[in-house]
């Protein structure tokens, strides 16, 4: 079984090859995107291939089109359009094509509680990679953003902050609609259109998607083990990421057992005394509680000191070419990271 067909239709040639040239790069679409500069194109393929989602031009919306066999139809406008669309839902042509991409999957998710399947031997197998350290001030969180955009050069990877106190907003300067506490909204009801949901807020930098992370510790803490368990378990069976990177804070329900689903464990130390003695109560817990799989598949680091000239919105990309850039490039290069 392939993946169900989301159909582009923009008479703006120029418009349409760089909407997919976009879709083409973000190789976590739940989709297989078809891209038409004519009416009469896409009507002969939707007679013959089922088109499970649109997103058509107001000036290319017709008659012929409206009587074709498809699931969910999406108007781009230029902020108007004519009286007999109002029924469609729209988008507005001229923003990023990130935004576009999360509106029409936020609009395709309103109506849809099941998730486009794929046949599971076709599916990517998808590793969770957990970043944390019982210490602070140790680099974890600038270390897993530049790990995340890293990876995401090669494969695709969601970036996911469990932190209480992410600070992400603050510095990046940007205000996000939809956070990962209303992911957990519909994690609690076990909303089965949960990645529908995920795919609708998702943010970019680079070529890295990142959910935005909670602005109330309260979210953290507040969120048992089951939903946290259900909510990766998703990822893993119905999510279209190849790697999701977690940044681990102390506010999770059963940290170990989270630890314990990674396929690895980055751990950024220190080697002052008191350091080392936090690091030694926490694996005597790991043992006495019998994860002690979790040691094993831990990557210890002592990270360099990160010299970013200035820190400003741009400053997660800004690490990928900073000390820390080139150290876990390194650390990737000793294929302590993933087995391709």
């Amino acid at each position: 079984m392939k993946k169900q067909i989301f159909a582009v239709c923009d008479l703006e040639a120029e418009y349409a090859r760089n909407f997919m040239e976009y879709l083409n790069r973000k190789n976590n679409l739940p989709f297989e995107v078809q891209a038409f500069t004519s009416v009469q194109s896409l009507i002969a393929y939707a007679k013959e291939t089922h088109v499970e989602l649109l997103l058509i031009s107001a000036d290319a919306m017709c008659d012929e089109v409206r009587e074709l066999d498809i699931s969910k139809t999406v108007i781009l406008t230029e902020g108007t359009r004519p009286e007999e669309l109002d029924t469609y839902a729209e988008v507005y042509k001229y923003q990023s094509s990130a935004e576009i991409v999360r509106e029409v999957m936020a609009c395709y998710g309103e109506e849809k509680t099941v998730f486009p399947m794929q046949n599971p031997a076709l599916k990517r197998k998808t590793e969770l990679f957990g970043v944390y350290s019982p210490l602070g001030r140790c680099l974890k969180t600038s270390f897993a953003w530049t790990l995340g955009q890293i990876l995401s050069e090669e494969r695709s990877v969601l970036f996911i902050s469990l932190e209480e106190y992410s600070g992400l907003e603050e510095l990046m300067q940007k205000k996000f609609s939809c956070t990962l506490s209303d992911l957990l909204y519909y994690v609690r009801q076990k909303n089965p259109g949960v990645i529908l949901k995920l795919n609708s807020m998702v943010q970019s930098v680079g070529q890295l998607d990142f959910v935005p992370p909670v602005q109330s510790p309260e979210d953290i803490r507040g969120t048992s083990w089951k939903d946290w368990e259900y909510l990766l378990q998703e990822l893993i069976l119905h999510g279209t990421y190849e790697v999701v990177v977690i940044d681990m804070g102390n506010g999770i329900e059963e940290l170990f057992q989270m630890l314990d689903l990674c396929k690895f464990i980055y751990m950024p130390i220190c080697v002052d005394p008191v350091s080392k003695s936090k690091i030694r109560q926490f694996e005597n817990l790991l043992n006495a509680r019998d994860y002690s799989e979790v040691s094993e598949k831990t990557v210890k680091m002592k990270l360099p000191f990160c010299t970013v000239e200035s820190v400003s919105a741009d400053y997660p990309q800004s690490l990928v070419w900073s000390t820390l850039g080139d150290y876990v490039r390194e650390l990737l290069g000793k294929g302590l990271s993933y087995e391709q």
